[in-house]
Protein backbone atom coordinates (compact mmCIF):
# COMPACT_ATOMS: atom_id res chain seq x y z
CA UNK A 1 0.00 0.00 0.00
CA UNK A 2 2.84 2.43 1.17
CA UNK A 3 4.29 1.38 -2.63
CA UNK A 4 1.17 2.24 -4.36
CA UNK A 5 0.67 5.63 -2.51
CA UNK A 6 4.36 6.37 -3.21
CA UNK A 7 3.69 6.17 -7.02
CA UNK A 8 0.57 7.78 -6.96
CA UNK A 9 2.32 10.59 -4.83
CA UNK A 10 5.16 10.62 -7.91
CA UNK A 11 2.43 10.70 -10.40
CA UNK A 12 0.47 13.24 -8.73
CA UNK A 13 3.70 15.50 -7.94
CA UNK A 14 4.56 15.32 -12.07
CA UNK A 15 1.06 16.21 -12.97
CA UNK A 16 1.08 19.19 -10.66
CA UNK A 17 4.35 20.15 -12.06
CA UNK A 18 2.60 19.55 -15.69
CA UNK A 19 -0.09 21.84 -14.86
CA UNK A 20 2.31 24.80 -13.78
CA UNK A 21 4.03 24.43 -16.80
CA UNK A 22 0.73 24.96 -18.46
CA UNK A 23 -0.48 27.94 -16.53
CA UNK A 24 3.01 29.59 -16.95
CA UNK A 25 2.29 29.13 -20.50
CA UNK A 26 -1.64 30.09 -20.85
CA UNK A 27 0.22 33.42 -18.72
CA UNK A 28 2.65 34.28 -21.02
CA UNK A 29 0.10 33.93 -23.76
CA UNK A 30 -2.08 36.22 -21.93
CA UNK A 31 0.07 38.76 -21.91
CA UNK A 32 1.47 38.62 -25.18
CA UNK A 33 -2.31 38.86 -26.28
CA UNK A 34 -2.80 42.06 -24.35
CA UNK A 35 0.47 43.52 -25.68
CA UNK A 36 -0.84 42.88 -29.17
CA UNK A 37 -4.25 44.04 -28.52
CA UNK A 38 -2.93 47.19 -27.22
CA UNK A 39 -0.59 47.47 -30.76
CA UNK A 40 -3.75 46.62 -32.45
CA UNK A 41 -5.10 49.67 -31.05
CA UNK A 42 -2.37 51.87 -31.13
CA UNK A 43 -2.18 50.95 -35.06
CA UNK A 44 -6.09 51.53 -35.44
CA UNK A 45 -5.49 54.96 -33.66
CA UNK A 46 -2.37 55.94 -36.04
CA UNK A 47 -4.99 54.82 -39.49
CA UNK A 48 -7.66 57.15 -37.91
CA UNK A 49 -5.39 60.11 -37.62
CA UNK A 50 -3.75 59.54 -40.64
CA UNK A 51 -7.02 59.50 -42.32
CA UNK A 52 -8.12 62.90 -40.74
CA UNK A 53 -4.81 64.23 -41.96
CA UNK A 54 -5.35 63.01 -45.48
CA UNK A 55 -8.54 64.66 -45.24
CA UNK A 56 -7.74 67.76 -44.07
CA UNK A 57 -4.38 68.04 -46.61
CA UNK A 58 -7.12 67.55 -49.25
CA UNK A 59 -9.26 69.90 -48.31
CA UNK A 60 -6.44 72.43 -47.62
CA UNK A 61 -4.78 71.38 -51.25
CA UNK A 62 -8.65 72.26 -52.80
CA UNK A 63 -8.89 75.17 -51.24
CA UNK A 64 -5.32 76.53 -52.58
CA UNK A 65 -6.33 75.22 -56.09
CA UNK A 66 -8.98 77.39 -55.76
CA UNK A 67 -7.21 80.47 -54.63
CA UNK A 68 -4.50 80.28 -57.08
CA UNK A 69 -6.28 82.70 -59.74
CA UNK A 70 -6.72 85.06 -56.87
CA UNK A 71 -2.92 84.62 -55.80
CA UNK A 72 -2.13 85.16 -59.26
CA UNK A 73 -4.60 88.26 -59.74
CA UNK A 74 -3.32 89.70 -56.90
CA UNK A 75 0.58 89.44 -57.94
CA UNK A 76 -0.12 90.93 -60.82
CA UNK A 77 -1.80 94.05 -59.15
CA UNK A 78 0.93 94.52 -56.93
CA UNK A 79 3.71 94.27 -59.88
CA UNK A 80 1.37 97.39 -61.30
CA UNK A 81 1.40 98.93 -57.77
CA UNK A 82 5.23 98.56 -58.03
CA UNK A 83 5.51 99.92 -61.04
CA UNK A 84 3.01 102.77 -60.90
CA UNK A 85 4.94 104.01 -57.28
CA UNK A 86 7.37 106.76 -58.70
CA UNK A 87 4.12 108.86 -60.04
CA UNK A 88 1.79 107.72 -57.01
CA UNK A 89 4.55 109.16 -54.53
CA UNK A 90 5.63 112.18 -56.74
CA UNK A 91 1.23 113.09 -56.48
CA UNK A 92 0.90 112.01 -53.06
CA UNK A 93 3.56 114.69 -51.89
CA UNK A 94 2.11 117.40 -53.78
CA UNK A 95 -1.06 116.53 -52.17
CA UNK A 96 0.40 116.65 -48.75
CA UNK A 97 2.05 119.33 -49.26
CA UNK A 98 -0.03 121.62 -50.95
CA UNK A 99 -3.68 120.74 -51.36
CA UNK A 100 -4.23 120.12 -47.64
CA UNK A 101 -6.31 123.42 -46.98
CA UNK A 102 -8.74 122.63 -50.21
CA UNK A 103 -11.87 120.78 -50.97
CA UNK A 104 -12.28 117.17 -51.92
CA UNK A 105 -13.45 118.04 -55.35
CA UNK A 106 -11.03 120.57 -56.05
CA UNK A 107 -7.77 118.14 -54.51
CA UNK A 108 -9.46 115.28 -57.17
CA UNK A 109 -9.38 117.68 -59.98
CA UNK A 110 -5.85 119.02 -59.37
CA UNK A 111 -4.35 115.34 -59.11
CA UNK A 112 -5.80 114.45 -62.15
CA UNK A 113 -4.18 117.07 -63.93
CA UNK A 114 -0.64 116.12 -62.13
CA UNK A 115 -2.03 112.27 -63.14
CA UNK A 116 -2.19 113.73 -66.51
CA UNK A 117 0.56 115.27 -66.31
CA UNK A 118 2.98 112.48 -65.21
CA UNK A 119 1.29 110.44 -68.10
CA UNK A 120 3.13 113.35 -70.27
CA UNK A 121 6.15 112.66 -68.94
CA UNK A 122 6.26 109.14 -69.10
CA UNK A 123 6.39 109.08 -65.54
CA UNK A 124 4.28 105.33 -64.12
CA UNK A 125 1.34 106.09 -62.20
CA UNK A 126 -2.04 104.89 -61.62
CA UNK A 127 -4.93 105.95 -63.33
CA UNK A 128 -7.20 106.85 -60.69
CA UNK A 129 -5.08 108.29 -58.09
CA UNK A 130 -5.40 107.43 -54.17
CA UNK A 131 -3.84 108.82 -50.80
CA UNK A 132 -4.82 106.07 -48.74
CA UNK A 133 -3.73 103.12 -51.28
CA UNK A 134 -0.05 105.02 -51.88
CA UNK A 135 0.64 106.35 -48.35
CA UNK A 136 -2.26 104.60 -45.80
CA UNK A 137 -1.87 101.83 -43.54
CA UNK A 138 -5.16 99.98 -43.62
CA UNK A 139 -4.43 99.22 -39.92
CA UNK A 140 -3.64 103.01 -38.43
CA UNK A 141 -6.76 104.35 -40.66
CA UNK A 142 -8.77 101.36 -39.00
CA UNK A 143 -7.11 102.66 -35.21
CA UNK A 144 -8.12 106.26 -36.62
CA UNK A 145 -11.87 105.71 -37.17
CA UNK A 146 -11.98 103.62 -33.64
CA UNK A 147 -10.94 107.05 -32.20
CA UNK A 148 -13.56 109.20 -34.20
CA UNK A 149 -12.09 110.26 -37.28
CA UNK A 150 -15.13 109.67 -40.05
CA UNK A 151 -14.51 107.05 -42.60
CA UNK A 152 -15.28 109.09 -45.54
CA UNK A 153 -12.15 109.39 -48.25
CA UNK A 154 -12.04 112.96 -47.34
CA UNK A 155 -11.49 112.85 -44.20
CA UNK A 156 -9.06 109.84 -44.12
CA UNK A 157 -6.94 111.54 -46.73
CA UNK A 158 -6.63 114.77 -44.27
CA UNK A 159 -5.91 111.91 -41.75
CA UNK A 160 -2.67 110.95 -43.48
CA UNK A 161 -1.84 114.73 -44.77
CA UNK A 162 -1.44 115.39 -40.72
CA UNK A 163 0.51 112.05 -40.22
CA UNK A 164 3.23 112.98 -43.10
CA UNK A 165 3.07 117.02 -43.02
CA UNK A 166 6.56 118.85 -41.85
CA UNK A 167 4.54 121.16 -40.54
CA UNK A 168 2.04 121.60 -37.86
CA UNK A 169 -1.36 120.97 -39.09
CA UNK A 170 -4.22 123.68 -38.59
CA UNK A 171 -7.72 122.04 -38.51
CA UNK A 172 -10.81 124.19 -39.68
CA UNK A 173 -13.27 122.22 -37.65
CA UNK A 174 -16.85 123.65 -37.06
CA UNK A 175 -18.27 120.16 -36.28
CA UNK A 176 -15.29 119.09 -33.18
CA UNK A 177 -14.61 115.62 -35.32
CA UNK A 178 -11.16 116.34 -35.70
CA UNK A 179 -10.90 117.38 -31.88
CA UNK A 180 -12.09 114.89 -30.37
CA UNK A 181 -9.86 112.48 -33.04
CA UNK A 182 -6.61 113.98 -31.87
CA UNK A 183 -7.56 113.89 -28.08
CA UNK A 184 -8.79 110.11 -28.68
CA UNK A 185 -5.31 109.32 -30.69
CA UNK A 186 -3.31 111.37 -27.78
CA UNK A 187 -5.08 110.25 -25.01
CA UNK A 188 -2.10 108.16 -23.72
CA UNK A 189 0.75 110.58 -24.13
CA UNK A 190 -0.33 112.98 -22.13
CA UNK A 191 -2.07 114.96 -24.60
CA UNK A 192 -2.15 118.96 -23.30
CA UNK A 193 -4.86 120.70 -24.72
CA UNK A 194 -4.47 124.71 -24.57
CA UNK A 195 -6.06 127.71 -25.41
CA UNK A 196 -4.59 131.53 -26.28
CA UNK A 197 -6.81 132.73 -23.69
CA UNK A 198 -5.59 130.79 -20.64
CA UNK A 199 -2.82 132.59 -18.20
CA UNK A 200 -0.46 130.12 -18.10
CA UNK A 201 -0.68 128.64 -21.74
CA UNK A 202 3.13 129.67 -22.53
CA UNK A 203 4.00 127.86 -19.38
CA UNK A 204 2.31 124.66 -20.36
CA UNK A 205 4.04 124.80 -24.03
CA UNK A 206 7.25 125.23 -22.60
CA UNK A 207 7.06 121.97 -20.18
CA UNK A 208 5.26 120.26 -23.48
CA UNK A 209 8.04 121.31 -25.34
CA UNK A 210 10.51 119.86 -23.50
CA UNK A 211 9.28 116.23 -22.52
CA UNK A 212 7.96 115.69 -25.69
CA UNK A 213 4.59 115.41 -25.15
CA UNK A 214 1.90 116.39 -27.72
CA UNK A 215 0.10 119.99 -27.76
CA UNK A 216 -3.17 120.48 -29.15
CA UNK A 217 -4.19 124.60 -29.70
CA UNK A 218 -8.17 124.90 -29.45
CA UNK A 219 -10.01 127.95 -30.36
CA UNK A 220 -7.42 129.35 -32.95
CA UNK A 221 -8.16 132.87 -34.57
CA UNK A 222 -6.80 134.67 -37.52
CA UNK A 223 -3.80 135.85 -35.74
CA UNK A 224 -1.88 134.26 -33.42
CA UNK A 225 0.67 135.25 -30.58
CA UNK A 226 3.93 136.02 -32.20
CA UNK A 227 5.34 133.94 -29.27
CA UNK A 228 4.32 131.04 -31.02
CA UNK A 229 6.30 131.56 -34.69
CA UNK A 230 9.35 129.69 -33.35
CA UNK A 231 7.54 126.92 -32.90
CA UNK A 232 5.00 126.45 -35.93
CA UNK A 233 8.46 127.23 -37.79
CA UNK A 234 10.31 124.75 -36.44
CA UNK A 235 13.38 127.29 -35.47
CA UNK A 236 15.35 124.92 -33.71
CA UNK A 237 19.09 124.69 -33.40
CA UNK A 238 21.68 123.42 -31.75
CA UNK A 239 23.48 125.00 -27.70
CA UNK A 240 25.74 123.10 -25.97
CA UNK A 241 25.27 119.76 -27.76
CA UNK A 242 21.45 119.96 -26.97
CA UNK A 243 18.27 120.81 -29.66
CA UNK A 244 16.92 123.87 -28.51
CA UNK A 245 14.46 126.86 -29.28
CA UNK A 246 13.65 130.07 -28.54
CA UNK A 247 9.98 131.10 -26.61
CA UNK A 248 9.48 134.40 -25.93
CA UNK A 249 12.95 135.49 -23.79
CA UNK A 250 13.69 132.20 -22.85
CA UNK A 251 15.79 129.35 -24.62
CA UNK A 252 14.51 126.09 -23.90
CA UNK A 253 15.30 122.39 -24.85
CA UNK A 254 13.45 120.96 -27.81
CA UNK A 255 12.44 117.38 -27.80
CA UNK A 256 11.86 115.49 -30.73
CA UNK A 257 9.12 113.53 -29.75
CA UNK A 258 7.10 117.48 -29.46
CA UNK A 259 4.07 117.58 -31.57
Amino acid sequence: AETELAEAMTLLKTKQDSLRMVQEKLETLKRSFKEMNEKKESLEAQVLLCSQKLERAETLIGGLGGEKARWLQTAAELGQTYTNLTGDVLVSSGMVAYLGAFTAAFRNSQCQEWVQECNKQHIPCSAVFSLSRTLGDPVKIREWNMAGLPTDTFSVDNGIVVQNARRWPLMIDPQGQANKWVKNMEKNNKLVVIKLTDPDFVRNLENAIQFGTPVLLENVGEELDSILEPVLLKQTFKQGGALCIRLGDATIEYSKDFR
